[in-house]
């Protein structure tokens, strides 16, 4: 095999560069570059991308050395069959490492074609850095490099209102773009930058709050063989995921005008206001792994796919989500319904191994954000109480016990968490479990208790579970 490059793929145009991207991870490689090579196949984009390496130690030399291509595996589930494509993605055209050559880096500020900038730097990643300044370069922090990027280009081209840039940011935080405008301010005044260049961050710069949504495993070092057969070509930097994928984000007509996405098939949707769309995602995707975890290996199941393919745990998932978290929800059924279609896609996806151990981590804390608005909002709407949820909520306490059938449970949350359940599980009386777990203003930010019902519920789960185990209990406690 030789090694990938342009020339022995037939890839010989170079790109003007209009995207400048923060970060070379698998995950941008596997999503946002994905969209922009589309968007030039498919819709006459014609953007190339300028990767920037955000930390010293990083992967642009790969990307060089391969002229920026390499191959994306998609695989997965789409309507109930298994599917596999292969893209090789061309549109990166360089790779800067600003720690090696902060210059080279600056002076993309000068691009007469650059339009967008978009990151994804880990959660971490838009921080502000107060010992950063201008000329102690290259900056710690992302916001700094940009906010010193985009001082250059003000400067550069004069204050002109039509040089400011699209900011895209993808950290997987909460008003992302928000944040990231608020800390480039912040450093507009640390380093007294002036009222024209802020002015001119405010008016001429447009920031877009997004949520992102693909699992990237990555470069897939268990079955490489397998997958480098399948190419002409040597390439060091495959990356794989999974066929679905979701990006949101907050605009308007101007963006869409900015870029075709709706020349291309994919789900990438602008829209005014992003949030129930996060709301969405929470409650349902990740509310339905939080769901299913203690319950699913109470039951013995060790994946997400064991889960929903078993008979009975797959039906009890699809239940509380179809039937308990969607009502709750915003937006229109049939939405609601078609992305929870596609959730189920995903966990049944044979060729990422999703083991529930693995999201067991801080299950207190993520099912208050995840799953108790769901279990509270179905109650305060239909006057009862949600059955497979609260029943979720019984396994979730049951599970912090830490043992079950003699076999210790993979327990992964802050230290008093655990020492309180500990507390709590001394003696087996289930009243005083729920009545001591319920009423932890800590955990859930409120009384519990005070919901009608719910502690009598939880009382009769426990006794059910721990005498009957958790399928028979299920139905003891259903009846």
């Amino acid at each position: 095999m030789e090694n990938l490059n342009r020339t022995n793929v037939g890839y010989t145009e170079k790109l003007p560069i209009k995207v400048i991207q923060y970060g070379e991870g698998n995950f941008l490689r596997a999503f946002v570059d994905y969209i922009i090579d589309k968007l030039n196949k498919e819709a006459n984009f014609n953007a190339g991308v300028a990767v920037i390496q955000p930390l010293a130690g990083g992967m642009v030399g790969m990307l060089n050395e391969q002229d920026g291509l390499y191959n994306l595996f998609l695989r997965g589930i789409k309507n109930g069959e298994e599917t596999e494509e292969i893209h090789t993605i061309s549109c990166v055209q360089d790779g800067i490492n600003p720690y090696d050559d902060y210059e080279r880096y600056l002076a993309l500020a000068e691009g007469e074609d650059l339009e967008f900038l978009i990151s994804n730097t880990t959660e971490a990643g838009i921080s502000f850095d107060d010992s950063d300044t201008l000329e102690g370069t290259p900056h710690s922090s992302f916001p700094a490099k940009v906010t010193a990027l985009l001082y250059k280009r003000f400067n550069h081209f004069d204050g002109a209102a039509d040089k400011g840039l699209t900011i895209i940011p993808c950290e997987l935080i909460n008003h992302n773009a928000d944040t990231l405008k608020k800390i480039i301010l912040q450093y507009a005044d640390l380093w007294e930058l002036g009222d024209a260049f802020k002015s001119w961050i405010e008016t001429s710069n447009s920031f877009h709050n997004t949520l992102v949504d693909r699992i990237v495993p990555g470069y897939p070092k268990d079955d490489i063989d397998a997958y480098q057969s399948q190419l002409e070509f040597k390439d060091n930097l495959i990356v794989s995921a999974e066929t679905f994928l979701l990006w949101v984000i907050e605009g308007d007509e101007a963006l869409k005008a900015k870029i075709p996405f709706d020349q291309i098939d994919d789900n990438v949707l602008v829209v005014e206001d992003m949030q129930p769309y996060r709301t969405r995602k929470v409650r349902i995707l990740n509310g339905a792994h939080t769901t299913m975890v203690p319950f699913s290996l109470l039951y013995g199941n060790e994946t997400v796919k064991e889960t929903v393919d078993n008979e009975f745990t797959g039906k009890f998932v699809r239940d509380a989500v179809f039937n308990e978290i969607n009502p709750t929800l915003d937006l229109s059924e049939e939405e609601l319904n078609e992305f929870a279609a596609a959730v189920f896609d995903r966990f049944r996806n044979p060729f990422i191994k999703h083991l529930l151990s693995s999201i067991a981590l801080n299950t207190v804390s993520k099912f208050k954000v995840r799953v108790l608005p769901s279990l509270l909002a179905f109650e305060q709407a239909y006057n009862r109480l949600p059955e497979n949820l609260t029943f979720a909520l019984a396994c979730l306490i049951r599970f912090y016990k830490g043992t079950w059938k003699g076999k210790a449970l993979p327990i992964k949350d802050d230290a008093a968490v655990v020492a309180f359940f500990d507390e709590v599980w001394k003696e087996d009386n289930y009243a005083a479990v729920s009545q001591a777990v319920l009423s932890n203003l800590t955990f859930w930010d409120q009384d519990l208790t005070k919901i009608e019902g719910l502690e009598e519920r939880i009382t009769t789960a426990l006794a059910l579970i721990e005498e009957n185990g958790v399928e028979e209990a299920y139905k003891k406690y259903t009846v």
